[in-house]
């Protein structure tokens, strides 16, 4: 009997994950069993993708700097990743605004929805946290991103997936120092850290085994905790301007990995798929790192000299989909509560605050309206307003921020590949099972 490919369990556990949330919004108890049984699934799988993303990144970078042999060949990498992730991003927020201004989505909103949004979320606590939160981030100076890179402590740092950029500094400090001594001084070092990259990546292949229980779970706790459908109806116009916007970000992903890579882009989106349906179902760029980084070094072909760079930075400062999201929730925002503020400099500076609030943003749910509190305070949106403006949007942002994900995720294959191509290091996929050595230890 033919094996059911892992992208395909997915779906069919995504699916029922959906099926099963809304026979269980129909049941009195159903939220309750959904929260107490089936939900915790969901958090065990997503703990063990972030359990195993530090020390995937911290073996996967360090070995992948060793094997260079050269540091300008690192130079190389490490330029090219930043000027395409700088690029796609500013192409990403310009087709968010180019949409919001055509469509005109803050038109069909009633005074009365406003009303009704405004009394269900504007004293929301999630609300007040991210307003809070992008309080003390706006009040740090211009190079304080540049010193939240540089660890006191590399041990804490890895204790945090919020410290990404910290973890990867370390990695690529000590992956170049390396380097620099003699390949007999640096080996004993070396192979520690190739055997510890081999066997994490084997814990990526068990732990996907689960993948599409935990979906099924996942969603299904999705669908008990979704809004008022009445209110959703109300901002289909809004999020359907968001998904359209994604969609062309899918299509133009697609164009350059057809131009520059010279590979099929329906190859390349089902070798990408179980990462693009796993940032979907858990709305994390950190907690997808380890499928992604497995996805494209195995099944795509990416080297891993290559993608142990290029993915752990985007998953950090990479946010094609978040930045998008950024430019049509802002105009949206204004369209509906300040249209006097609609100026062409305030969308220049729309663009330029959404790119420079994605550098360094946390790679985990939520972090998007953090960064569209920083982008709206930037063009002095009123900030009496500025809770009933989150309020507007504050239904949609889960089912939004599942998308926006998805498309962070692509971008970072996406760019891994142009990367790779770029230094000639797009070879052939090899793909490795959970079960290959199985027969050893049985």
């Amino acid at each position: 009997m033919k094996k059911i490919a892992l992208h395909w369990q997915i779906m069919i556990g995504m699916l029922l994950g959906i099926v099963f949330g809304f026979i269980m919004t129909t049941i009195s108890w159903g939220k309750g069993f959904t929260g107490d049984w089936i939900a915790p699934l969901g958090t065990i799988f997503v703990n063990l993708l972030k359990l195993i993303a530090v020390p995937l990144i911290l073996a996967s970078l360090i070995k992948g700097i060793s094997d260079l042999k050269d540091i300008s060949k690192f130079k190389a990498i490490g330029g090219r990743t930043i000027v395409i992730y700088v690029l796609t991003t500013v192409i990403a927020i310009t087709i968010g605004l180019l949409l919001v201004n055509v469509i005109k989505p803050g038109d069909g909103i009633t005074p009365e929805t406003i009303e009704k949004l405004t009394t269900e979320y504007a004293g929301n606590a999630k609300i007040s946290e991210r307003i809070a939160e992008a309080g003390r981030q706006k009040e740090s100076g211009p190079l304080q991103f540049v010193v939240d890179m540089v660890p006191q402590n590399a041990i804490k740092a890895m204790s945090d997936n919020k410290m990404m950029l910290q973890v990867i500094f370390f990695a690529i400090f000590l992956g170049i120092s390396m380097l620099l001594i003699s390949p007999k001084q640096s080996k004993p070092l070396k192979k520690f850290f190739d055997s510890l990259n081999d066997v994490v990546l084997k814990m990526v292949d068990l732990i996907m085994l689960t993948a599409p229980f935990a979906v099924f779970a996942l969603l299904a706790n999705v669908v008990v905790t979704s809004d008022d459908p009445d209110i959703l109806l109300a901002l289909l116009r809004y999020a359907g301007v968001v998904i359209f916007g994604l969609s062309l970000m899918i299509v133009f992903y697609c164009i350059l990995v057809s131009v520059i890579t010279k590979k099929s882009p329906l190859w390349f989106l089902k070798q990408i798929s179980p990462a693009q349906l796993l940032a979907f179902s858990t709305s994390s760029s950190a907690a997808t790192l380890p499928v992604t980084m497995e996805r494209v070094e195995e099944h795509i072909g990416v080297d891993k000299e290559v993608s142990s760079f290029v993915l752990p930075v985007g998953a950090t400062i990479n946010m094609d989909g978040t930045s998008l999201y950024q430019a049509v929730a802002s105009v949206f925002i204004m369209q509906v509560l300040w249209p006097e503020g609609l100026t062409f400099s305030n969308q220049i500076t729309i663009v330029l605050t959404a790119l420079l609030a994605s550098i360094g943003s946390a790679a985990v749910p939520g972090a998007g309206m953090v960064m569209l509190v920083i982008v709206l305070e930037a063009i002095g949106f009123p900030s009496d307003k500025l809770p009933i403006g989150l309020a507007l949007i504050f239904a949609v942002d889960r089912p939004l921020d599942m998308l926006r994900t998805t498309i962070n995720v692509t971008g970072d294959a996406t760019v891994s590949m142009i990367v790779a191509k770029s230094v000639g290091k797009l070879g052939d996929p090899n793909v490795k099972e959970w079960d290959d050595h199985y027969d050893d230890v049985k």
